[in-house]
């Protein structure tokens, strides 16, 4: 069953790689937007970098 949704997941993913770079790049934005709030703001360059970091590892 998994391995028929991780197929299922995987396939998607190689019909549409824009789209799955769209979603991850808002979801990137959204966690260090909230981390940035949790934070008040006092490491916004730190998870500026980080979001960077992470939209590239998983843009590769």
């Amino acid at each position: 069953m998994f391995d028929d949704i991780k197929g299922k997941a995987q396939d998607a993913m190689a019909d549409h790689p824009d789209k799955v770079e769209g979603f991850s790049d808002q979801g990137i934005q959204k966690a260090g937007d909230l981390a940035d709030g949790a934070s008040g703001g006092k490491f916004g360059d730190q998870i500026d970098g980080a979001e960077q970091k992470a939209d590239e590892a998983i843009g590769e």
